[in-house]
C-alpha cells in the first residue's frame, strides 16, 4: 500500500479519554472548535495560515477565547485532526484509507494555493495522482471510501478518477500486468496449457484473462456497478470474462443464492439483484444458464418486478439447451398450491421456440416444401422438458392442463424418440389415480407410438393405467415393426423373389391393419378372435419370422399379452365405456373403409 508523509514536527495531540484533543504547547489554547461531542483546543495562528474558512470564522481583533462549531465537515472529527496536524507541521501519514476524508476536509476548510504555497490540497492531488491512481489495489481501496464522503468526493471527480484507473487496468492486455492482484480461482483448461513446462524449462506462468475478478468482490453494488459498466464500455474485456465477474461478485455478496432459505422482502437483496440483472453481457453464453436460473429463481421468490423477470426469462430461452432438470425446479412463491412455478418454465420454453424459429427462418427452414429437421439444440431441450415434466408429474397438485400445455410447447417432430414423453406420463398417471378417461386420453395424445423404442413398447402393453386404445395402438406399430425388420432379413438372405417378398409383406400389413380395427370395433368378447387372426396373419411369415421378431422386448407376443389384458379386463369391466365410445368412432371413420378388404380377402385366397 502506497503512503505519505507530511510534516516534520513530532505530533503533540493527545487525547484524554473524554473525546477532547488538546496541543500541548506552552502556549495557552485560543480557540475552541466542536465537531459534535468531539471538542479540539488549538490555537488561531496555525490555523488562519493555512485555512480560508478560519480566516472568515475568527474575527482578526481580540484576545478572547474564540469557540467555534462545525457540524459538516467531511470525514468528521478524523479527517479534521489530519488537516489541524498539518496547520502545525505535525507529521502526518496519509494512505489508501484516510486520503478520500483528508481531502475532502481539506476542500471544506478551503487549504487551497490561494491561501499558502504547497497547502494540503495540493500536497493530496499530488499524492493521488503520482501513486494512489497508479495502483491497482489502492485505487480499489479508494474508491470503496468514497461512499461515505459523498457529495464531495463525486464533485471532487474522487470517484470518476477511481473508475477510470481501475477500469483501464482490466482493460490492459494481460502480457502488460505487473502489479499484484488476488487470484484464488481455477484458471480456464487452455490458460493451464499456457503454463506448462516446454522442452523441460518452466515457462513463466501468465496471467489469465479473468485476474482482475475478486479484487472487485469487495466493491458495494452501487461502486461495482459503475466499474462494471466503465470495462464494458471500453470493450477490451472478453464478453465471459465479464459474466464470470458478475457471478463471482453475486455469490460473495449472495451465497445463499442457490438455496429456497433466501430472505423475503429484503429491500437491499432485492435492489442487488436487479442491479446484477442489468449488468449482464447482452452476448449469448457469457454467463451460464445454470446461474441464469438461480438469478430467477432468487428474484421470483423475493419479488423483484415484472421487469427483471422478463429479462431472465428472455436470456434464459437463448441457451435453454445448457440447462439442467434440477436447475427449472423453481419452486413457486407463497400462496400457490403446486410444488413447482410451471408457468414460469413454460414461459421459458415459448420463448425458446419463438426464437429458435427465427434462427430457422434466416437459414431458410423449408426447402422445397419439405420443413428441415429439427437442430440438435431442440433435441436437447426436447428432453429437458420432458425430464422436467417427469418430475412435476411426481406433485399430486400438478394441474394436468399445465402438464398438456407443457408438453404441447415442444414439437413431437422435436423428439426423435418418445420415451421420454411417455415416462413422464406414466409418472404422471400413477401420481394422479383418480384422474379421468377423457384427461387420459388427452395425456396419451401427447406422444406417438411409432416413436416408442422397443422397451417402452413392452412397458406399455403391460401397462394398466394407459387407456386400451393407447395399448392396441402400441401393439400395433410393434407388429409392423417386427413385420418389416423380418422382411428385410428375409430379403437380405435372398430368401424368396422379390416379388414374392412384396406380396407377402403387403398382404400381412392388410390383414394386421383389420386385426387391429377389429380390437376397437367388435366387443369385449370377440376381440380374441380377432386377435388370433392377427396372429395367424404373422405366422405366414414363416415359423423363423415369428420365432425371432413376434415376441415384444418384455418376453411375450404381443398376442399373449393382449389377449392376457382383455381377459382380465372383461372381468373387472375397466374401461367399458372408453373402449364403447373408441369403437363408435372406429366404426364411424374406418369400417367403410375395411369392406372392400374384406369383401376381396376369400377371392385372393381362392
Amino acid at each position: 500500500m502506497k503512503f505519505m508523509k507530511l510534516g516534520s514536527n513530532p505530533d503533540t495531540f493527545q487525547d484524554d479519554g473524554s473525546e477532547v484533543r488538546i496541543v500541548e504547547t506552552e502556549l495557552v489554547s485560543d480557540i475552541t472548535v466542536r465537531l459534535g461531542n468531539t471538542k479540539f483546543y488549538l490555537h488561531k495562528f496555525p490555523l488562519l495560515s493555512k485555512c480560508a474558512r478560519f480566516q472568515k470564522l475568527i474575527p482578526t481583533t481580540g484576545d478572547e477565547n474564540i469557540d467555534i462549531h462545525i457540524h459538516d465537515i467531511p470525514g468528521g472529527p478524523k479527517a479534521f485532526e489530519i488537516c489541524a496536524k498539518f496547520c502545525y507541521g505535525m507529521v502526518v501519514t496519509l494512505n489508501a484509507y484516510n486520503v478520500v476524508a483528508a481531502r475532502c476536509a481539506a476542500e471544506y476548510l478551503e487549504m487551497n494555493e490561494t491561501v499558502d504555497k504547497g497547502n494540503l490540497i495540493y500536497k493530496i492531488d499530488v499524492f493521488l495522482s503520482s501513486s494512489i491512481f497508479r495502483s491497482w489495489k489502492d485505487s480499489i481501496i479508494v474508491l470503496g471510501t468514497t461512499k461515505a464522503h459523498l457529495p464531495w468526493s463525486e464533485d471532487l471527480k474522487l470517484v470518476s478518477h477511481c473508475i477510470d484507473s481501475i477500469a483501464s487496468k482490466a482493460n490492459v492486455d494481460t502480457s502488460k500486468v505487473e502489479w499484484s492482484y488476488t487470484y484464488n480461482r481455477k484458471k480456464l483448461s487452455a490458460e493451464n496449457d499456457l503454463d506448462m513446462q516446454w522442452n523441460g524449462v518452466k515457462k513463466q506462468p501468465a496471467v489469465p484473462k479473468d485476474w482482475w475478478v475478486e479484487d472487485l468482490t469487495d466493491l458495494d453494488i452501487d461502486s461495482y456497478k459503475q466499474v462494471i459498466s466503465a470495462i464494458k464500455t471500453m470493450g477490451m474485456v472478453p464478453k465471459d470474462a465479464v459474466g464470470e465477474a458478475i457471478k463471482a461478485y453475486t455469490y460473495k455478496k449472495l451465497p445463499s443464492l442457490s438455496k429456497v432459505s433466501m430472505i423475503h422482502g429484503d429491500g437491499k437483496v432485492r435492489a442487488m439483484l436487479v442491479t446484477i440483472t442489468c449488468l449482464l453481457p447482452s452476448e449469448k453464453g457469457s454467463v451460464s444458464c445454470s446461474f441464469l436460473l438461480k438469478l430467477l429463481r432468487a428474484t421470483n421468490l423475493l419479488k423483484c418486478g415484472e421487469m427483471c423477470r422478463k429479462e431472465l426469462v428472455k436470456r434464459i430461452g437463448r441457451q435453454l439447451d445448457e440447462a439442467s432438470v434440477s436447475d427449472l425446479l423453481i419452486p413457486t412463491v407463497d400462496g400457490e398450491t403446486t410444488g413447482y412455478d410451471i408457468d414460469m418454465i413454460l414461459s421459458i420454453v415459448e420463448e425458446y421456440v419463438r426464437q429458435d424459429s427465427k434462427n430457422a427462418q434466416k437459414h431458410n427452414a423449408e426447402v422445397n416444401g419439405h420443413v428441415q429437421a429439427p437442430s440438435a439444440s431442440m433435441i436437447t431441450v426436447a428432453k429437458i422438458v420432458d425430464g422436467y415434466l417427469t418430475e412435476v408429474a411426481k406433485d399430486p397438485n400438478t394441474p394436468v392442463l399445465k402438464f398438456i400445455n407443457l408438453a404441447e410447447a415442444i414439437s413431437g417432430n422435436s423428439r426423435p424418440f418418445h420415451d421420454g414423453i411417455y415416462r413422464a406420463i406414466d409418472m404422471y398417471m400413477k401420481e394422479h389415480p383418480s384422474l379421468s378417461k377423457s384427461d387420459k386420453k388427452k395425456l396419451c395424445c401427447l406422444m406417438d407410438c411409432k416413436k416408442l423404442s422397443p422397451e417402452a413398447c413392452a412397458h406399455a402393453v403391460q401397462n394398466e393405467r394407459l387407456p386400451l386404445r393407447t395399448v392396441v395402438q402400441v401393439l400395433y406399430h410393434e407388429q409392423t415393426r417386427a413385420s418389416a425388420a423380418a422382411t428385410v432379413r428375409a430379403d437380405s438372405i435372398c430368401i424368396g423373389s422379390y416379388e414374392s417378398s412384396r406380396s407377402g409383406a403387403t398382404t400381412n400389413t392388410e390383414d394386421e391393419w383389420d386385426g387391429v380395427i377389429a380390437v376397437e370395433d367388435l366387443s369385449l368378447s370377440s376381440k380374441t378372435t380377432k386377435l388370433e387372426k392377427c396372429h395367424s396373419a404373422e405366422k405366414s411369415h414363416g415359423s423363423s419370422k415369428s420365432t425371432t421378431n413376434g415376441k415384444a422386448k418384455g418376453g411375450a407376443t404381443p398376442k399373449k399379452v393382449l389377449g392376457k389384458m382383455l381377459s382380465s379386463k372383461a372381468l373387472t369391466g375397466e374401461r367399458s365405456s372408453s373402449d364403447s365410445s373408441d369403437s363408435a368412432i372406429l366404426r364411424s371413420q374406418d369400417h367403410p373403409k375395411r369392406t372392400p378388404s374384406r369383401s376381396t380377402k376369400p377371392s385372393a385366397a381362392a
